[in-house]
């Protein structure tokens, strides 16, 4: 056997038995999109990771759900804690006062001011009883959010009997969207805020819908089918970003799958652990943060995070 042969050899088991190498096998770069590097693993033990969420400043939070914590990585690097009593926090996202919102899986939706640590509840209940487990968000240019409110660690049963995406008005006014999907999870607006996308997780089919006002929807219809693991495997999305191409970034169980706004997949960004959600930060914006099960990963990229226009202030 040629040398050359022997080297390969070595190094091809060496990749498949040693899960740090993992990072440098992140597929084929997607052609003006990334990944523009390897894949780095920045900090792990974590218990489940979730919510990633840049503040425009350099400055990334994010959640770890069993232990009821919300990290913080600040631009220079250095993790620390932010709360230790989140109420189970998933998914976060900054809104236009700078203020940290979080969905709560103990059942309501707060914004926390990261200067003072000072938490207000913006909504805990619909028509009077709570939700079941607030899990992921966007929020639109007006200061309105739209939240899912699936399953997951909620009171059985439901609270709210069905699993539902509601919305949140500036004014403080929440409003049920949809109540006919099943596991409603990750939800992104598009850059231009007319198409709101959800996604469930426990499902192959990706959802569409046309805003026709901040909290308003119009018609649905299918946006794409995620790529699955062989056999019966019926997981679907758990969270999503979006640059400023409108491409969207899927987390999944074969790893972040990117799609066109034309619903066209471009490639899959493989990670070492099953990603949970995922969001653009860092320098320029060109970082891809991912939260995954025990660990949080680093991606450099060619393009740009989209981020949400900031509007009139939210009460």
């Amino acid at each position: 056997m040629r040398l050359s042969h022997i080297i390969r050899s070595v190094l091809l088991a060496f990749c498949i038995f040693t899960p740090w190498s993992l990072p440098s096998l992140a597929a084929e770069p997607i052609p003006g999109i990334g990944p523009a590097g390897e894949v780095q693993k920045l900090h792990t033990n974590f218990k489940f990771t979730e919510g990633p969420a840049s503040d425009g400043q350099g400055n990334l939070y994010f959640s770890d759900i069993p232990n009821a914590t919300i990290h913080l990585l600040d631009a220079s690097g250095k993790l620390s804690v932010f709360t230790d009593k989140s109420r189970h926090a998933n998914g976060l996202m900054f809104n236009n006062m700078g203020e940290l919102v979080a969905c709560e899986m103990d059942g309501q939706l707060a914004a926390w001011n990261v200067q003072t640590k000072a938490r207000r509840v913006l909504t805990d209940s619909y028509k009077g009883t709570r939700f079941n487990a607030p899990n992921d968000l966007v929020i639109d240019r007006s200061g309105g959010i739209y939240f899912t409110d699936p399953h997951y660690s909620a009171p059985r049963p439901l609270p709210q009997e069905k699993m539902c995406v509601y919305y949140r008005s500036a004014k403080g006014e929440v409003t049920r969207l949809l109540d006919i999907l099943t596991t409603p999870n990750g939800i992104i607006l598009s850059r231009d805020e007319q198409t709101l996308y959800v996604f469930p997780s426990e499902g192959h089919v990706m959802q569409a819908y046309e805003v026709t006002a901040p909290g308003k929807l119009g018609l649905g219809r299918q946006f794409c089918t995620i790529k699955t693991p062989a056999g019966k495997d019926l997981s679907g999305c758990d969270g999503v970003t979006i640059d400023v191409e409108g491409n969207l970034y899927l987390t999944t169980k074969l790893g972040i799958q990117v799609f066109s706004p034309k619903a066209e997949l471009l490639g899959i960004i493989r990670l070492p652990e099953h990603p949970a959600n995922v969001t653009f930060g860092g320098p320029e914006n060109k970082t891809l943060y991912a939260t995954a099960r025990t660990s949080l990963y680093a991606v450099p990229m060619l393009v740009k995070g989209h981020r949400f226009a900031k509007g009139p202030k939210a009460l």
